[in-house]
């Protein structure tokens, strides 16, 4: 299956300290290219992998549910673990549930979670099962961001109905686990996220119970902070915080 243009997974070699960056739901590496880009220019070694069926056509990703996505960051994970004395898991979106999941089976130094659900802002969910029975994918709208250009928002024009019920199963499986994640860890959201419901992040600093947490806040962001207009804050407190 061909990848998209732009959708190719990156890995920049540094230091010993690493980075796994993980993208999210219909995305791909692109949406993390210009963090990856600024991690590694300050010395960390940086991977971000293509998630199962995304980057090539939602057809494929619609023959995927999460235990596929995150066997690509499990593989992602032993591949920098060779190279790294330590790693700092960044999630943006879906690959902070991923990230999450992640640090409850393999030793993780930090954890960053970017816009990651727990509530979604989509009214019409209730009715997923009903329009499953009728259609196998909507359209979806992907924002334009004139200043960096297209090749940073590299993803599907719609979404597979299937892939998006295993969200769901996902977001639940994950909210079992936050009371056990004890890494430090930063959360970043926007609070014009129209994907993401902004009281996510309030609700995963609530439940997990590491010691060291803080919850950033963005007045002007979207739901894809890593490439809208306040995405130098983030990389800055990204830095900051790893």
């Amino acid at each position: 299956m061909a990848i998209m243009e732009g959708a190719e997974p990156f890995f920049f070699a540094g230091g010993d300290q690493g980075v796994l960056l993980i993208h999210g739901f219909t995305g791909s590496p692109a949406e993390v290219r210009l963090l990856g880009e600024f991690l590694h220019k300050e010395g960390y070694t940086v991977l971000a992998p293509r998630l199962c069926g995304h980057g090539t056509t939602v057809e494929e990703m619609a023959t995927t549910k999460w235990p596929h996505w995150y066997g690509a960051v499990e593989d992602a994970y032993h591949i920098l673990r060779a190279h790294c004395t330590s790693i700092t898991v960044i999630g943006l979106s879906m690959g902070g549930l991923l990230a999450f999941k992640l640090a409850t089976e393999y030793p993780v130094d930090k954890i960053v979670s970017l816009s990651t659900p727990i509530f979604i802002a989509d009214k019409r969910l209730d009715m997923l099962p009903v329009y499953r029975v009728f259609q196998a994918f909507v359209p979806k709208k992907r924002k334009i961001y004139a200043d960096i250009g297209p090749q940073y928002s590299v993803g599907y024009s719609a979404t597979p109905l299937s892939s998006l019920s295993s969200l769901l199963d996902l977001i639940q499986y994950v909210k079992a686990l936050l009371p056990i994640i004890k890494a430090p860890l930063l959360i970043i959201q926007g609070h014009r996220d129209h994907t993401v419901e902004p009281r996510s992040a309030e609700y995963i600093y609530d439940n997990v119970v590491s010691k060291e947490k803080s919850l950033h806040w963005l007045e002007k962001s979207g739901h894809l902070v890593t490439i809208d207009i306040e995405r130098e804050k983030v990389f800055q407190k990204i830095i900051e915080f790893v």
